[in-house]
């Protein structure tokens, strides 16, 4: 039996209809009753259902629409894949680390929370907390997490650093080619708050990449030619950047001993004479493990005998050096002016030649295009200074004849003293030469050293000794040295690893590691997704995907149900990007 709607005289009645079959099996419906009108507010309908709800215990409002009440939407998407990066690339088994040093709490849930902060919504660690409300990460019991415990689990990351260090470069290994890597070393310099002193401190004021003066650490980084740092070290604000380079060389290749073949590329500023002797020293021992650097009680039959190939390098010339190589650069510069006079030869099109140079390979790299850009700015600096000159020439040549000038009497002194300053905050003192010794204001052009200046104009010079790159070829690997500087900016812009308000060194140090592990997370984002030939950066992919949500509702006050919002095309494009699986939970929400 079923219910049956009729319409008669504009009205709908609801009738009880039973299903039959005739005596030759044919299905028939008879009528069995008439139950009133569904129409009718009060009515025999209204009864009969009033009646039916008694006998079963229930009342006429338990009828009504379902109360939902959603009780929380919390962001999955970006830290559901982030989590799923993080446990692909092995980092869970940090865990084991601090589980053998017999910690109650779950350090690695505390690092995790901390790097992932870094990535999806930067913040102090009071604001790891308050952001930890805001989403849903797999695994993690958002209320167990103090403040106390993201600092304690800093504190745990520095005092097993090395074990840490160690299962990082584990994980980080088959990244890294074997046969040949080359790696790229820089220097940058992040900003700390605070006035207070404390041991060990690494906060220093020194002149940062800025430009200014300011309290600051260095941070120094080693990455692959695909853009993954594989190493970092913190030293104080006040460091000289040339001094690091062999030590931190040194510690790569103990770290990652199977290098058969070593390059490293190193940019302006690391660039000295104990360098080049240093680094010409180190030998990689080609896969033979712990102490693949040679050491210096070795004697010299025996490095000769278990030292593999030695390191080598590509290193920038400052251009403070420049001058040192005015000799052999001259007929070097005149190839290149030949060259461009050739008029097959495109103007703008870069000049690489090259020298022997205290038995390295010096690489010259002339690019006409900046050439013409630096001489003409200097130019005209040398042009304002001049007409400056003139003026100063003037005023004292007015004061001699008698006319008085607003303002304090200018001096021969005064005027050399105005002179001298601007003509040294323009860095041309080699050029325009201020006479301090003469009684009158005097200054001349130093016609040898613009010369000198101009033939250095579009010049990049690269000290080396791999043998088997061409000079293009060794030319084009320094510039991948900008990739980099690229991640320095990710540091200090999406991850925000600056300004730093810890005062300990530990917690400082600490802090780096987070921002380096963030950074890794970001580099394996962005490789997948050029090879997915996806145009969007890990942040814009992460923007995407943190719309997914995480809701929990309740109906009727029952338990509460949890489910997942629906994952638009969008965000699907983006998961496969990344080779992620899409975020899936077991109870989905139904309110059929």
């Amino acid at each position: 039996m079923f219910i049956k709607l009729t319409r008669s005289g504009g009205h709908t009645y609801a009738q009880l209809v039973e299903s039959f079959r005739d005596e030759q099996g044919k299905p028939r419906q008879r009528t069995l009753a008439t139950l009133g009108r569904v129409d009718e507010s009060g009515g025999q309908v209204d009864a009969l259902l009033s009646g039916l709800l008694r006998a079963k215990g229930r009342s006429l409002g338990d009828t009504t629409a379902p109360q939902v009440r959603f009780e929380s939407a919390l962001a999955l998407g970006d830290v559901w894949a982030l989590d799923q990066l993080w446990h692909e690339l092995g980092f869970d088994g940090l865990s084991a680390v601090f589980r053998r040093a017999r910690f109650t709490t779950p350090v690695e849930h505390a690092l995790r929370v901390m790097v992932f902060n870094r990535l999806c919504d930067p913040d102090s660690k009071l604001g790891v907390l308050r952001w930890l409300q805001t989403v849903s990460m797999p695994g993690i019991d958002a209320g167990s997490l103090t403040h106390q415990q993201l600092l304690r689990s800093m504190d745990a990351l520095i005092d097993h650093q090395d074990a840490v260090d160690d299962c990082v470069a584990q994980l980080l290994r088959p990244l890294i080619d074997e046969d040949l890597s080359v790696v790229f070393y820089d220097l940058t310099t992040i900003r700390a708050h605070g006035l207070s002193q404390q041991q060990g401190d690494v906060r220093h004021f020194g002149m940062s990449k800025e430009g200014v003066i300011a309290r600051q650490f260095m941070l120094g980084v080693v990455q692959t030619a695909e853009g993954m740092p594989i190493f970092h070290e913190v030293f104080a604000g006040n460091t000289a950047e040339a001094p690091t380079l062999e030590p931190t060389l040194k510690k790569v290749m103990a770290r990652y001993p199977h290098i058969r073949r070593l390059v490293v590329v190193a940019d302006r500023g690391l660039l000295s004479l104990d360098n080049i002797e240093a680094l010409s020293k180190l030998h990689l021992w080609g896969g033979a493990g712990a102490g693949a650097v040679e050491s210096e009680q070795t004697t010299a039959s025996a490095a000769s005998e278990q030292a593999g190939k030695a390191l080598e390098f590509i290193l920038a010339v400052p251009g403070r050096r420049y001058g040192e190589f005015v000799d052999l650069l001259e007929p070097i510069h005149a190839r290149a002016r030949a060259q461009q006079d050739d008029s097959a030869m495109p103007s703008t099109a870069e000049v690489i030649d090259e020298v022997k140079w205290q038995g390295l390979r010096l690489v010259v790299a002339h690019n006409p295009h900046q050439a013409l850009e630096q001489t003409a700015k200097r130019q005209a600096r040398i042009d304002q200074l001049r007409q400056r000159a003139d003026q100063l020439v003037s005023k004292l040549d007015s004061q001699d004849a008698g006319k008085v000038h607003r303002g304090r009497k200018l001096s021969d002194g005064g005027a050399t003293a105005r002179f001298y300053q601007e003509v040294s905050e323009a860095h041309l003192s080699r050029i325009i030469r201020v006479d301090l010794k003469a009684d009158v204001f005097t200054y001349d052009i130093n016609p040898a050293a613009l010369a000198h200046a101009r033939m250095m104009d579009g010049k990049l010079l690269l000290v080396t000794n791999v043998e088997d790159l061409t000079a293009q070829e060794v030319v084009r690997r320094y510039k991948s040295l900008a990739d980099i500087e690229r991640g320095f900016r990710v540091l200090k812009s999406e991850i925000e690893i600056a300004p730093v308000f810890h005062r300990l060194a530990d917690r400082i140090k600490a802090h780096a590691s987070i921002c380096m592990l963030a950074l890794i997370l970001y580099r394996v984002m962005r490789q997948r997704l050029h090879m997915s030939a996806s145009e969007l950066s890990p942040e814009a992919a992460l923007a995407d995907l943190r719309r997914i949500q995480r809701h929990r509702v309740s109906i009727n006050n029952a338990a509460p149900i949890e489910g997942i919002s629906t994952i638009a095309q969008r965000q699907t494009d983006v998961l496969a990007a990344l080779k992620i699986k899409k975020p899936t939970h077991d109870t989905q929400l139904n309110l059929l």
